[in-house]
């Protein structure tokens, strides 16, 4: 799939491009009443980048030859992620990133190249049409991988 003559890379954002383990873990803390504290505003918007997230994302958006996009799946029972996913994009990737923000429960649907995620099903990870980079798996366990795949 071509893109401007450009290869689409789609970048997952939990456990990918954010900690989402760690924060979740930290609202589970703060509310250990709730059943679903991911549920309470707060946790998207103050996730922290994944180690080398940042550095790795910006390198891939350089790449003449890519065309990177952010595919992250909603929490749907959760009106608060959406909104928290655009501000976490802005705040740690920059305004042009919210552009290509894409939030989608169907990753399937999208068409490109390459889907950077930490899951190989649940949201039509299995189905997408390019290749999957499994992100944390043994092949790609960090960023530094993911980077060297791309080099």
């Amino acid at each position: 799939m071509r893109f401007d003559g450009k290869k689409i890379v789609y970048i997952d954002m939990d456990h990918v491009l954010c900690d989402y383990e760690a924060g979740f873990n930290a609202h589970q803390t703060k509310y250990p009443e709730l059943a679903f504290p991911q549920s309470q505003p707060g946790l998207y918007i103050g996730l922290a980048p994944m180690p080398g997230a940042v550095d790795a994302f910006k390198w891939l958006s350089a790449q003449p030859e890519l065309e990177v996009f952010i595919l992250t799946s909603p929490s749907e029972m959760n009106p608060h992620c959406y909104s928290e996913k655009r501000q976490w994009v802005e705040q740690h990737l920059g305004m042009a990133a919210v552009n290509r923000l894409i939030i989608s429960p169907h990753k399937d649907l999208n068409r490109g190249d390459y889907l950077i995620d930490d899951n190989v099903a649940g949201k039509g990870q299995d189905h997408f049409e390019g290749e999957l980079i499994h992100f944390g798996s043994e092949q790609y366990p960090d960023w530094r991988s993911v980077v060297a795949y791309f080099q």
